[in-house]
């Protein structure tokens, strides 16, 4: 996998994209609600760099299918770890986990490697669910 600078947008999209990726297939409902959810300009990209950012992660994903015959081979606990290290701004992290839940569940299918995403993140980034735990607990006004 390769790096990126650290809280760069394509540190915080690649693991967006991860996500999108984990499953095996990225389908409009993700990309839709990514969309609603303004995940490209929120981080920081723009459409065209969203695209090609997404195609980057999936090459390097198949570099690992040709090496293993298993496409998330090379999303092991730490080369995710260290992209997880590249975004150690406390607001970046929670919009990052923030779309990726909210990619994760569009599908209305949580897959194994989504929810190892997730956990990841909440473990290396203590903190990052304080403000999306709190928003899911307002009441919303009327």
């Amino acid at each position: 996998m390769r790096s990126y600078p650290r809280n760069s947008a394509e540190a915080a999209g690649r693991i967006v994209a991860l996500t999108l990726l984990a499953d095996g297939n990225v389908c409009s409902t993700e990309i839709g609600l990514l969309q609603q959810h303004n995940g490209a300009p929120a981080l920081g990209l723009a459409p065209q760099a969203w695209s090609r950012l997404l195609q980057e992660v999936a090459e390097d994903l198949m570099h690992g299918l040709c090496a293993t015959g298993s496409l998330l081979a090379s999303l092991d606990e730490a080369t995710l770890r260290a992209m997880l290290h590249e975004v150690d701004a406390p607001q970046l992290q929670r919009e990052v986990l923030r779309l990726v839940r909210a990619a994760a569940a569009a599908d209305r299918h949580l897959a194994e490697a989504e929810q190892m995403i997730i956990d990841a993140a909440r473990r290396h980034w203590p903190g990052a669910d304080d403000g999306i735990e709190a928003a899911k607990a307002m009441p919303v006004a009327a």
